[in-house]
C-alpha cells in the first residue's frame, strides 16, 4: 500500500522538509559546496519575501515557503508594513538550529564563544533541505502546520521534521490534531514524519505527537558538560552547571547573600528565596552575588536571572537538583547552578560567616562526561494519553546543550566583550532531539533508498542503545534506571541501524486498523484517509497492541485471565539464509513466552511471524518493562515491551 520514490541511492538526493520558524540562509551550515544539481523530481518553490530572495536558496537549501496565518488584502492607498512573518527568514533562531542539526553542511572551527569548539555537521550533511515556515511571532497555528505538511508532500520531500507540539494539557485526539492528520497523509505517501515528544517532563502522560505513524522522540544529554566554578571566601569550590561568559576571576571575591536575607519589605521569605519578580530589595542586593533556590519551577531560570540582574546583583548562584543537567545560557552575567548538597553547604557558609564572599568563574567545557546518555528531566514521558497500547516515546536522541547554527546574536549582554556575534549557539529541548533522528533517518535512506518509512523507523528502534558510557543501563534524571516510558526503546545508534537484520513493517492498513480499534467510525476514517477502508468486524481497544509495531505495549493485562497473545511479523533484510534465536528479558513474576523460539529464513522466504505470550498471574501490579531480543550471531533485534498488570 506504500508508494516508493524512485531515485538513486545518493545522500544528496534525500530531501528533508523542516516545518519550523524559518531559516537564516547565510549560515555556512547551508552552504552547497560539493552538492550536485537539484533532483528533477523536486516540485517545490523558493518564495521571496521582503528580506529573502530566490538567490538565498541554493543546491542545499532547495525550497522555502512561508505562510500568512491571517489572509489579508491590502488596498493600494494603504502602506503594507513588512514584518518578520512575510518571509521564510527565521525570526527566532529555532528553525535554523533544528535544520542545521538535521542536515547542516560540514563547517570547521565553530564554537559558541570558544565553548564546544570543533567541526559542526548535521546528521545527514549532504541531504537537501526545504523550509516551511509555519510558525510566526504569534505562534504556530494548526491549520498552517497542516498546510505546510500537505505542501511538503506535494513538493516531494522524503522526510518531514517537526519540532513543534501542543502542550500536553491541551492535546487533541488523533483525528482532531493537525500534526497527526497531516502526518497520516505523509505516511500514506511513504514520507516519514519525525516529531519532538515535548518538554513537559518528568511527569507521566505528558508525551505529545504520539500517533503510531509519527516517530516520537525523547531527549537525552551527551558526553559533554558545561561547568562554572563557584569559589567561596573560605577557599571551598563547587562545580555548577552553566553557560556563562563571566569576566570574574580568582583574584577578586564579591559579597554573597541568600535571597531570603535580602528580601524586599512585606515580601514572603519563600518568594525572596526563590527570587520571585519584585521580591528582592535592590539596595540590599546591589553589588552582591545572590543565592536563589528553585523550589517553585513556575518561575523559570531566565526570569530569576533577570530579577537579580535588575536588582543590580553581581551574579546568581541557583540551587536546583533537576535542572543542573541542562546548562542555562546567562550570556555575560555571572551564573552557576548547583545541586542541593552543594547549595546547602553554600547557604551554611553564608549563615555561619560574618562577611561571606564568593566569585563565579567563566564556563569551561567538560569532555567525556559520565554517565551519558541519560534522560533529560524536561523530556516528556509516556504512556500516551489517548492509548496505552502503543509504546511512546519511540526513541531517544541528544537534546541537551546541542551546538548548532542560529541567527547571529543581537542582544546586548549576550556577547562577551571583544567577541563578534556568534552564528552558533547551544540549545536544549526535544526540539533538538527530533532533528537528530531526522538526520539519522535520512542517512539510512541514502543507503537503503528502497526501504519504506516503517523499515527505517524499525531499523533505528530495534538497534537502539540501552546502555550508557559507563556500561550500565540508561538512567533517568533522578539517577534511577530509565524505563521505556522515558527513553522509548533506547538511544539512537545510526551506524548499527544501517544493518538491522530484521525489521517490523507497519503498513497504512495497520494504521487504519488502529483507528478502527481506537473507536473512530468507518465514515470518519474514510474521510480523513481518502480510502474506502472497511473496519474489522471486531474493533476493540486492546487489539491496538497487535498492529505490527517495533515495540509492544499492553494497557491492561488481567492477572486473573489467561495469557494475552501478541503477534508480530518480521522481514529479513540481512543474509537470505539466517536463523534467529529469541531471548526474553522480563521482570520477576511476569511470565513471557515466545513461540516459536527459533525463526528460520531461507532464500525466497523473507517474512516470518511469531507470537509473544504474557502471563501476569505472579507479576507486580502496574507497569512491567522488558524486551524480547532476536539474535542470529551477528544482529541483535530488540523488541521492547511495557505491560500494565492489573
Amino acid at each position: 500500500m506504500q508508494n516508493k520514490h524512485k531515485h538513486p541511492p545518493l545522500s544528496s538526493d534525500v530531501i528533508i522538509g523542516m516545518i519550523d520558524t524559518g531559516i537564516w540562509p547565510e549560515s555556512p551550515s547551508f552552504n552547497d559546496d560539493g552538492i550536485g544539481e537539484i533532483p528533477s523530481r523536486w516540485k517545490g518553490v523558493c518564495m521571496e519575501g521582503y528580506d529573502f530572495k530566490k538567490s538565498n536558496c541554493n543546491r542545499k537549501l532547495i525550497g522555502a515557503r512561508y505562510y500568512d496565518s491571517i489572509q489579508r488584502t491590502y488596498s493600494n492607498n494603504k502602506t503594507h508594513m513588512a514584518k518578520p512573518d512575510d518571509s521564510p527568514r527565521d525570526f527566532d533562531g529555532h528553525g535554523t538550529h533544528t535544520t542545521s542539526i538535521a542536515a547542516g553542511a560540514k563547517v570547521a572551527n565553530v564554537s559558541y564563544h570558544d565553548l564546544a569548539g570543533g567541526t559542526a555537521r548535521g546528521g545527514s550533511p549532504s541531504s537537501r533541505i526545504a523550509i516551511y515556515k509555519a510558525c510566526t511571532l504569534d505562534g504556530c497555528s494548526g491549520s498552517t502546520i497542516l498546510k505546510a505538511i500537505d505542501d511538503a508532500i506535494k513538493d516531494g520531500v522524503d522526510i518531514i521534521s517537526i519540532s513543534i507540539g501542543m502542550s500536553s494539557l491541551f492535546q487533541s485526539d488523533y483525528l482532531n490534531d493537525p500534526i497527526a492528520i497531516g502526518s497520516f497523509h505523509a505516511q500514506q505517501m511513504n514520507i516519514m514524519v519525525v516529531c519532538s515528544g515535548g518538554n513537559d517532563g518528568p511527569d507521566l502522560y505528558t508525551i505529545v505527537n504520539s500517533a503510531p505513524w509519527i516517530f516520537t522522540v525523547a531527549a537525552s544529554n551527551i558526553d559533554r558538560d558545561f561547568q562554572s566554578t563557584v569559589l567561596l571566601g573560605n577557599g571551598k569550590t563547587f562545580q555548577g552547571s552553566a553557560i556563562s561568559f563571566s569576566n570574574f576571576n580568582r583574584s577578586r571575591n564579591y559579597p554573597l547573600a541568600f535571597g531570603e536575607d535580602v528580601a524586599a519589605k512585606f515580601t514572603p521569605i519563600s518568594e525572596a528565596r526563590n527570587c520571585y519578580p519584585g521580591s528582592l530589595d535592590t539596595q540590599k542586593v546591589a553589588g552582591k552575588i545572590v543565592v536563589c533556590t528553585d523550589d517553585d519551577l513556575n518561575i523559570p531560570r531566565q526570569i530569576k536571572k533577570l530579577v537579580v540582574e535588575d536588582a543590580r546583583a553581581k551574579g546568581l548562584i541557583l540551587v536546583s537538583e533537576d535542572e543542573t543537567v541542562v546548562p542555562f545560557d546567562s550570556g555575560t552575567f555571572p551564573f552557576a547552578e548547583v545541586g542541593n548538597l552543594s547549595g546547602l553547604q553554600i547557604i551554611k557558609y553564608i549563615n555561619g560567616t560574618k562577611k561571606p564572599t564568593a566569585t563565579i568563574l567563566p564556563t569551561r567545557d567538560v569532555p567525556r562526561y559520565r554517565p551519558a546518555p541519560t534522560v533529560a528531566y524536561f523530556s516528556s514521558r509516556g504512556p500516551g494519553q489517548y492509548t496505552e497500547n502503543i509504546l511512546k516515546p519511540d526513541i531517544m536522541a541528544p537534546g541537551v546543550a546541542i551546538l548548532a547554527a542560529v541567527i547571529p546574536e543581537k542582544e546586548a549582554g549576550s556577547v562577551p566583550v571583544g567577541n563578534k556575534p556568534s552564528g552558533y549557539a547551544i540549545k536544549s529541548g526535544t526540539s533538538m532531539a527530533c532533528p537528530h533522528v531526522t538526520g539519522a533517518a535520512a542517512f539510512i535512506k541514502s543507503f537503503h533508498h528502497g526501504w519504506s518509512t516503517s523499515m527505517i523507523k524499525s531499523a533505528l528502534m530495534t538497534t537502539a542503545t540501552i546502555y550508557d558510557n559507563t556500561g550500565k543501563p540508561l538512567q533517568n534524571s533522578s539517577h534511577h534506571f530509565a524505563n521505556p516510558h522515558e527513553v522509548g526503546v533506547g538511544e539512537i545508534n545510526p551506524l548499527k541501524a544501517l544493518n538491522p537484520g530484521l525489521v517490523f513493517e507497519t503498513t497504512t492498513e495497520d494504521f487504519l486498523q488502529f483507528l478502527c480499534y481506537y473507536g473512530y467510525s468507518e465514515k470518519n476514517i474514510r474521510s480523513m484517509s481518502k480510502t474506502n477502508f472497511n473496519c474489522p468486524r471486531i474493533s476493540i481497544d486492546r487489539l491496538i497492541s497487535n498492529i505490527n509495531y517495533p515495540s509492544i505495549s499492553i494497557s491492561n493485562l488481567d492477572r486473573h485471565k489467561p495469557a494475552q497473545t501478541i503477534k508480530r511479523t518480521v522481514t529479513n533484510v540481512g543474509c537470505p539464509n539466517a536463523t534467529y534465536i529469541s531471548r526474553v528479558h522480563a521482570p520477576v513474576g511476569l511470565e513471557v513466552k515466545v513461540f516459536p523460539k527459533k525463526i528460520v529464513f531461507i532464500e525466497g522466504l523473507t517474512r516470518v511471524s511469531f507470537k509473544v505470550l504474557f502471563y501476569g498471574k505472579e507479576a507486580s501490579s502496574g507497569y512491567n518493562f522488558g524486551s524480547v531480543t532476536w539474535f542470529d550471531g551477528r544482529h541483535s533485534v530488540l523488541l521492547s515491551f511495557a505491560v500494565n498488570v492489573e
